[in-house]
């Protein structure tokens, strides 16, 4: 699953908004509220699977639930 998936699985219920920015170079950077919490540039690696979801997840703090299925 893609780190956005990930992301609108559990919190589609909190996001008004999700913009997806290509560009050249392999450029992945994940910022929320205008801070950036995850950047390959940054770490020169990918992320590794459910990481930005996690960074995500500790971003909005524990008190913002997971959406209910």
């Amino acid at each position: 699953m893609s780190a956005v998936s990930e992301i609108l699985h559990d919190y589609q219920h909190v996001i008004s908004d999700l913009s997806l920015v290509t560009s050249r170079g392999g450029t992945f950077d994940v910022e929320v509220d205008g801070t950036l919490i995850y950047s390959k540039a940054l770490t020169g690696r990918h992320a590794n699977p459910g990481e930005v979801l996690g960074l995500f997840r500790d971003f909005v703090g524990a008190e913002t639930q997971v959406y209910e299925r």
